[in-house]
């Protein structure tokens, strides 16, 4: 009897997904793949409305409640590098890699690039 409630459990659990579970695990898959981006985007100064619109041309939508404090973060951590300027009447704080930046963006792509050699051999199983 034991065996057979702890069976109908199990099976009750595998067969239900929690709703929000995809976009949780979504969420963290695409978190690691933004800064990945963002640095690489950022090889050539950009400030955050273009640097929105660049990774959007290429599916990569990020809104600015995100952006802008991963911009903060990074510049934080001394892999960017900002300066405030006026551009069209506007000031525009602009963003590029610092030489850190560049030294992590050749490392992480690296790593990215293992990984997905990694997981392209397991998926071919």
């Amino acid at each position: 009897m034991c065996h057979t409630v702890y069976a109908a459990q199990w099976m009750t659990h595998s067969m239900t997904i929690e709703p929000n579970l995809f976009e949780n695990i979504r969420m963290e898959l695409r978190r690691g793949s933004l800064i990945l981006a963002v640095l690489a985007q950022l090889r050539s100064e950009q400030y955050g409305y273009t640097l929105r619109k660049a990774l959007a041309e290429y599916g990569l939508e990020i809104d600015e409640g995100t952006l802008y404090p991963l911009l903060r973060r990074l510049e934080s951590q001394g892999l960017l590098v900002s300066e405030w300027r006026e551009d069209d009447k506007r000031n525009k704080r602009f963003y590029v890699l610092s030489a850190d930046g560049k030294t992590m963006l050749k490392q992480l792509l690296a790593e990215w690039k293992s990984i997905d050699s990694s997981l392209n051999g397991i998926f071919r199983r």
